[in-house]
């Protein structure tokens, strides 16, 4: 049986702007960084010649990590299909603010792609034990969607 959620991975295409977007912008920390290689790692994600960088970063109240791969080869594609939210496959990742409105705010100082204002799910929709629902959904500098929640 399953255990826990151990980390999640997020390919980049530069690693250094994808640590600086985690941890200057969302507030994450930087715990480990390593270079993969060889056939282990082929092995185990079912390519050759693999050649990668990887930084974990975790959230301020702790795990799951978040493992921000970056292949220097073979490098993969980017399909714009990505970007929506309709796309089939892993499509977002929700992380919990304690002030949305003033995220959102500092998102959209720093040019981040906000797809609206924070939205109020209405109430008898789904009901959390924490209270009353805000979301907003927004790219990181890959167009990964990324969303913020917060509970009042």
């Amino acid at each position: 049986m399953i255990q826990a959620i151990d980390h999640l991975n997020i390919v980049v295409a530069d690693l250094p702007r994808s640590v600086t977007f985690y941890t200057e912008l969302l507030g994450f920390h930087l715990i480990k960084e390593a270079r993969l290689e060889g056939a282990w790692i082929d092995r185990i994600v079912g390519l050759k010649g693999v050649r990668g960088r990887v930084a974990y970063v975790v959230a301020p109240a702790g795990e799951p990590r978040i493992e921000l791969l970056c292949y220097d080869s073979p490098q993969g594609e980017a399909p714009e299909a990505n970007r929506q939210a309709n796309t089939r496959g892993l499509r977002h990742l929700a992380l919990r603010v304690a002030d949305i409105h003033a995220m959102t705010a500092r998102l959209r100082a720093a040019g981040v792609e906000v797809f609206s204002d924070p939205v109020q799910v209405p109430q008898g929709i789904v009901e959390h034990e924490q209270g009353a629902k805000t979301l907003v959904y927004f790219l990181d500098p890959d167009g990964v969607i990324l969303e913020l929640a917060e509970y009042r």
